[in-house]
């Protein structure tokens, strides 16, 4: 698919609102010692401000979504990441653990506005298989957002405290909407926006939650993140105290499986132009399956040593890399009337249950068994509600026409 020039920019914005959240989650993540000691706390009051980022994520694409449906995309985006620049700027100031995790919940609630409206703007813009393309290319962002944030926090650290790392977040959000507000046009025109209240929101909801195969893609997508999730967070443990690697080893392998994942992204956008999504997801999940299969093998018995670990891992996060794009692209695509909606709903289970799998690995006990269980578990359980929820046979082959042009 070639670009005209216009559309070429409008999706590098998109790209960099999917790296809103990404950024504002991670970034601060080598802080969080130095948090400790500097508000006189305990570590676990200072993790409780990472789970008001992601509360604030998750509860903020429900409510941003059908808003971006009522009044179209540009105002919610443009109120969205204004209030994520405002609490990145108070935490700078942030007496307490207290106020820095209600500032963290706003930030979280700022970054669903730039995540949600992006993925709704994709939906408004391009059809079936040409959305799948570009939630490809929003995912090689969103893949390396998470890898460099830690190490821009870091770099930050070297010159400043803790509180400069909301001072770069601030400037970045502040950018981010300026860009925005320069380069996006409103997408979704006003003949089509849907002004119903309450009563609308909840009947959008309802119809989405009864609607099988929406249901089960966005499930199916949830899953896969999940799987993706097990191995961020087991990850560390799995390879520093498993296997006696040192931070600048573990970081490369880290950085491998992010290259891996991306890479599946990206080769995607060429799958595409000889198979619909559905079969593409079909293939990968297959295929998550028996790497995740091999990775327990290869975890419980040892076999193989660290190579043992690392090959059927990095196959599993390929095939994450190939569903992750096309999912989304499926699930939206059923329901262009109320984009922002789906989005939302999708957003919100994607990242809920994702989420799940970092709690999970940590009651298995942390090591390799553990976090090769709770991958494949997450693929295991994708693949089935794929193949006998959504029903990949039963879906059309054709796309759709697209749904929107430029509205101004």
């Amino acid at each position: 698919m070639t670009l005209p020039r216009s559309r070429f920019r409008i999706v590098l914005v998109l790209g960099l609102l999917s790296a809103l959240g990404p950024l504002t989650i991670d970034m601060y993540l080598p802080s969080l010692p130095a948090i400790t000691d500097n508000l006189a706390t305990t570590a676990a009051a200072v993790q409780l401000t990472l789970t008001g980022t992601l509360f604030g994520l998750a509860f903020g694409q429900l409510l941003i979504g059908p808003l971006s449906d009522a009044f179209g995309r540009r105002r919610p985006l443009l109120a969205g990441t204004a209030v994520h620049v405002i609490s990145s700027a108070l935490c700078v100031v942030a007496p307490g653990v207290v106020s820095l995790g209600i500032l963290r919940v706003l930030q979280g609630l700022g970054a669903a506005a730039a995540s949600v409206v992006a993925m709704a703007m994709v939906r408004d813009l391009f059809s079936d298989r040409d959305a799948a393309r570009i939630f490809s290319r929003l995912m090689l962002v969103i893949g390396v957002a998470p890898v460099l944030a830690p190490t821009i926090g870091g770099l930050v650290l070297n010159w400043t405290s803790w509180r400069g790392v909301f001072v770069v977040l601030a400037f970045a959000g502040a950018a981010i909407m300026a860009v925005s507000a320069w380069v996006l046009p409103e997408t979704l025109p006003v003949a089509k926006r849907r002004n119903e209240g309450l009563v609308g929101t909840a009947r959008d909801y309802g119809r989405l939650l009864t609607d099988r195969v929406y249901v089960g893609l966005i499930l199916v997508a949830g899953l896969a993140m999940a799987a993706l999730f097990a191995y961020v967070s087991g990850s560390s443990y799995v390879f520093q105290d498993g296997y006696d690697l040192n931070e600048q080893q573990f970081a490369l392998i880290f950085a491998g499986g992010a290259i891996g994942l991306i890479g599946a992204t990206q080769f995607n956008v060429r799958l595409l132009l000889r198979w619909t999504p559905q079969q593409i997801m079909s293939v990968a999940l297959l295929a998550g399956v028996g790497s995740g299969a091999a990775l327990v093998l290869t975890a419980v018995t040892g076999f193989g040593g660290l190579a043992g670990i690392l090959v059927p891992l990095g196959l599993v996060l390929a095939t994450v890399g190939l569903a992750m794009p096309n999912a989304p692209a499926l699930a939206l695509s059923r329901h262009g009337e109320a984009a922002g909606t789906a989005a939302a709903l999708l957003g919100a289970v994607q990242f809920g249950v994702g989420a799940l799998a970092a709690p999970v690995v940590g009651l298995l006990g942390v090591g390799a068994v553990a976090m090769a269980v709770v991958v494949a578990g997450g693929m295991v359980a994708a693949t089935a509600v794929f193949f006998l929820v959504v029903r990949p046979h039963q879906l059309p082959a054709a796309d759709p026409e697209p749904v929107a042009a430029l509205a101004h």
